[in-house]
């Protein structure tokens, strides 16, 4: 009997291509589903070949995984609606920046019995509220979407180190499924029914980590460091809570994809790096994230601009010092000292639904 699912994967970056060793590797183990894995990769020329060539002969990413090869069954492909032809799961993750583009490329092309799960970091704010991924991808696309999240960098999970990482998929069935794709004996994964709160999480460590980066590229040690990450983590909380109420579940920022995210973000991912070179060198981040990111983007930063925007619209920026203070260093040329203005604030009477003191 013929396999009745295939999964593609729309993205190839680093984060990308380590999803794409996983699913290669899981999917071969699955009757359910087709040994052929599609992935879109960006039509780009890297040491004279094309990078799609590069992969599909050498098996390997070699600009944005180098040294982890991929497996024979993931099939690079230079078109995103090829990639999506038949394809029952649909794994989304390039930055969020980009997906409303990648989304009406593929609108029309997606079977009606398909399903998305976005791996992408990052909502989009503004004045009005929040939108996450999984309801943009919802929107244009009209399947359902879950969202994996966790404390996960990339390249320490294609050296095969355990970790864990959050799945919210509201339907607990096809959470089996997505879970049967993505877990391994290195790669442990839990599923929650919290899908908007998994993404939200997912987005917002990478503002506490630029903030845990100008901690260290002033020097101020570990102590300092804490304070941050413990300040930036319950205005995570405070924020959830002010957008979107009883919609986000106060659990799930104990998962991965929550207080384990936060952490390893704040010691070990690029946001942090960035800001701290941002401290050393007082090179504005665009110009580090070229300089340093080969083709990589920087969500933290334009997430910062993304949650003032909503806070200052909304008349609560003193209910949220660490934030405006990351954004003011950012994009109003603050000194990074003033990361601490204003921080003595007062977290106890916070619940997850809308706060007295907002």
């Amino acid at each position: 009997m013929a396999p009745t699912n295939k999964v593609c994967i729309l993205g190839s970056g680093n984060w990308g291509s380590t999803a794409a060793r996983i699913i290669g590797s899981n999917v071969a183990k699955l009757p359910d589903f087709d040994d052929t894995v599609k992935i879109w990769v960006f039509d780009e020329i890297v040491n004279g070949k094309k990078l799609i060539d590069i992969i599909n002969t050498q098996h390997e990413n070699v600009k944005y995984l180098p040294g982890h090869k991929l497996p024979t069954n993931v099939v690079a492909v230079p078109d995103a609606a090829d990639a999506v032809k038949d394809a029952t799961h649909i794994v989304v993750v390039i930055p969020h920046q980009y997906i409303q583009n990648l989304l009406d490329s593929i609108h029309g092309r997606v079977l009606p019995n398909a399903r998305a799960i976005s791996l992408i970091k990052g909502i989009a704010i503004s004045n009005h509220g929040m939108t996450t991924m999984t309801q943009i991808i919802h929107r244009t696309l009209a399947i359902p979407v879950a969202s994996l999240s966790g404390a996960n960098i990339a390249n320490e999970i294609a050296e095969e180190k355990y970790c864990e990482t959050t799945i919210g998929c509201s339907d607990p069935e096809e959470a089996i499924v997505w879970r049967s794709l993505f877990n391994t004996p290195y790669f442990q994964v839990n599923c929650v029914s919290d899908v908007i709160g998994v993404e939200f999480c997912g987005a917002l460590k990478n503002v506490v980590a630029v903030g845990a980066g100008f901690i260290d590229g002033m020097g101020l040690g570990n102590n300092t460091k804490a304070a941050i990450i413990r300040i930036g983590f319950l205005e995570m909380r405070r924020l959830a809570m002010h957008i979107s109420g009883a919609r986000i579940q106060d659990a799930t920022f104990m998962e991965s994809c929550g207080l384990a995210d936060v952490i390893t973000t704040c010691y070990g991912g690029r946001n942090r790096r960035l800001a701290e070179e941002f401290v050393l060198t007082g090179k504005p981040m665009p110009q580090l994230e070229q300089d340093l990111l080969n083709g990589q983007k920087l969500q933290g930063y334009l997430t910062a601009g993304e949650v003032h925007s909503y806070i200052d619209s909304s008349g609560i920026t003193d209910h949220f010092p660490l934030f405006t203070n990351i954004y003011s260093i950012c994009y109003q040329g603050k000194a990074p000292r003033t990361i601490f203005d204003g921080l003595n604030v007062d977290f106890s009477r916070d619940t997850l639904t809308p706060s007295p003191m907002l």
